[in-house]
C-alpha cells in the first residue's frame, strides 16, 4: 500500500495522467504516456516535489496498480480510467462467467433503467471480485454490489478488455445483465 505521505501525490497523479495533464502542462502522447523527468518537473513547477524514488513507490505500492511506467522506464501512465483520448492498446479478452460492479445505494434506480454507462470515461470498469467492487463502491458510501452475467454479454457479442493492471473493461452494461449482489 502506497505510504501515507505519498496519497495526495499519488491521487494528483491521477487526476493529471487520466484527466487533466495540462492543469500542470504535461503533454500525454496518443497511448496516454508521459516523460517521467519532464512530469517531475511540471510537479515541482506547481508546488508538488517528488522525486523519481518517491514516484517509483508510488507505481510499486498503488493498491490497485493504477500506473506503469514503460519498460526503460522513462515514461509513466495511468493504467485505465482516462476522460482525456487515448488509445492504451488494451487486449481484447474473453471475461469470466461473471464480474463485478460497486456503486451506492443512490445509483441504483438509474443503473437498473439505464445500466452501467462509462459516463466521462472511456469504459466502465468491472471487478474480478466482490471485495475488490465493495472497496470501489465504498468510497463513496455504503456500498452495493452489482453482479454482471459477463457469459451471456459476451455471447451476445459485446467486447472486453482487461487494462494492465487487472481491471475488466467494456464500453457499456445493459441492464439486462445485471443483477444486485
Amino acid at each position: 500500500m502506497t505510504p501515507e505521505h505519498l496519497i495526495p501525490v499519488s491521487k494528483q497523479l491521477s487526476r493529471i495522467l487520466r484527466h487533466r495533464p495540462e492543469s500542470v502542462g504535461v503533454v500525454l502522447d496518443a497511448n496516454g504516456w508521459c516523460d517521467v523527468v519532464e512530469l517531475i518537473a511540471k510537479l515541482a513547477e506547481h508546488g508538488t516535489t517528488i522525486s523519481l524514488e518517491e514516484l517509483e513507490v508510488i507505481v510499486a505500492t498503488s493498491d490497485k496498480k493504477r500506473f506503469s511506467f514503460s519498460p526503460d522506464r522513462e515514461r509513466i501512465r495511468a493504467s485505465q480510467g482516462h476522460s482525456v483520448p487515448v488509445d492504451l492498446k488494451l487486449r481484447e479478452k474473453a471475461p469470466p462467467p461473471v464480474l463485478y460492479h460497486g456503486t451506492v445505494r443512490r445509483n441504483m434506480q438509474s443503473i437498473m433503467k439505464a445500466g452501467l454507462l462509462p459516463m466521462n470515461r472511456h469504459h466502465v470498469h468491472l471487478s474480478p471480485d466482490v471485495a475488490t467492487a465493495t472497496a470501489v463502491g465504498g468510497r463513496r458510501g455504503p456500498p452495493v454490489v452489482l453482479i454482471v452475467d459477463t457469459h451471456r454479454m459476451h455471447k451476445d457479442g459485446y467486447r472486453f478488455f482487461v487494462s494492465e493492471n487487472g481491471v475488466w473493461l467494456a464500453e457499456v452494461v445493459p441492464a439486462k445483465y445485471l443483477r444486485a449482489k
